[in-house]
């Protein structure tokens, strides 16, 4: 079974706009669609997808592109199965969360106090694609779960007073995901695989209270807390089933989890304990030969990067470089055969293809 997380930077900043783009000849979209056709995978994330209640914008990607042999793709790509919903970006709160005196406004304040930044509800959405049927009935999402709830959550702190950033009557209501998590059953040829899938807020985008960085660390932490179900009374799903994911079950991790284990403003504590959690498969980190021309391209510029410039899954620009920020991690269960991130050295015919989005697609093989 192949398995793939792929930001697709498919949003638009109006309403519907995502449609209006699909519903024309896309080139971004062909390129996304190229890339999953040349990949193939068996079950797949996309990130940055925006989402619309009547799944439009899900139905034109799939019957105008995918299912379509894009130019440098491959053949034709159908998915029979898929899951999406409603994420917390663009929702308004009603609440002040960026603390400039006032709930709402126009454009980037609006987002900045929408329960997820957006600037209309849906912006940035998730979208899973599936060879195999998925159990809808048994899916949990976790969008409207607290961020109070989580025991030991990293509350922002205001290091000028040295009091909480956010107010009481507030952080009780704040809700942890920036868009949502999703555990989503697959039932694969050997038995049901749990698609745990999610898009945690930039670590960055605030200001000293860090808000976004402990948000994000939180956010990644729910999967570790999720992979350890016992006294997880807190942890209650948008149905009220509380309680993380049995210990006798297989899982695939995937997402953009806006971290990198050693580079960048994040809060690092979070991606490195769930890449060591010991239900997590230990396996080589998927590479790329791009990635690593991409690093040593910005180390001939003074920017300075720790990790293995292999392993790299984003091009951020001259200020950030490029990070490992998206992931598929399977559960041990599983045989790895092989991995990858299909990012292509610059002289290699697959390049032409491969910048509809600042991310690039992740795979990995298992064995059943």
């Amino acid at each position: 079974m192949r398995v793939a997380t792929y930001n697709t930077s498919l949003f638009s900043d109006e309403a519907g706009g995502l449609v209006r783009e699909l519903e024309g000849d896309s080139a971004h979209a062909r390129k996304i669609a190229a890339v999953l056709q040349r990949v193939r995978p068996d079950l797949v994330l996309l990130n940055e997808f925006d989402y619309d209640e009547a799944h439009r914008a899900a139905d034109l990607f799939q019957q105008r592109y995918l299912e379509v042999a894009q130019p440098g793709g491959g053949e034709a790509l159908k998915y029979p199965y898929r899951y999406l919903a409603p994420v917390n970006t663009g929702v308004a709160s009603g609440l002040d969360l960026d603390g400039n005196g006032e709930a709402g406004g126009e454009g980037r304040a609006r987002g900045n106090d929408a329960w997820g930044y957006g600037l209309h509800p849906g912006q940035y959405g998730m979208l899973v694609l599936s060879k195999y049927p998925i159990d809808a009935s048994q899916v949990r999402t976790f969008q409207l779960l607290r961020w109070s709830a989580m025991p030991g959550a990293l509350r922002p702190t205001d290091p000028a007073s040295g009091g909480f950033f956010y107010p009481d009557a507030i952080w009780r209501q704040l809700r942890l995901s920036s868009k949502s998590h999703w555990d989503v059953p697959v039932k694969t040829p050997s038995g049901v695989v749990h698609f745990l899938v999610s898009h945690p807020t930039p670590p960055v985008f605030d200001g000293p209270e860090d808000r976004n960085g402990k948000r994000n660390h939180d956010e990644i932490r729910l999967w570790s807390e999720y992979l350890s179900p016992s006294g997880k009374d807190w942890l209650c799903d948008d149905q009220g089933r509380c309680g993380g994911l049995a210990a006798d079950v297989r899982f695939v991790i995937a997402g953009d989890l806006n971290n990198d284990p050693v580079d960048g403003d994040g809060l690092h504590e979070a991606i490195v304990e769930l890449l060591e959690h010991p239900r997590v498969l230990r396996h080589a980190t998927p590479r790329s030969e791009g990635g690593a021309e991409t690093v040593q391209a910005y180390a001939a510029k003074g920017i300075a990067h720790r990790g293995s410039p292999q392993h790299v899954t984003g091009d951020f620009g001259p200020k950030t470089g490029a990070m490992r920020l998206d992931y598929v991690l399977p559960s041990t269960g599983f045989g790895l055969i092989d991995s990858g991130v299909f990012w292509p050295a610059h002289d290699n015919a697959d390049a032409a293809i491969a910048d509809g989005s600042d991310h690039h697609l992740v795979w990995v093989d298992v064995s059943l």
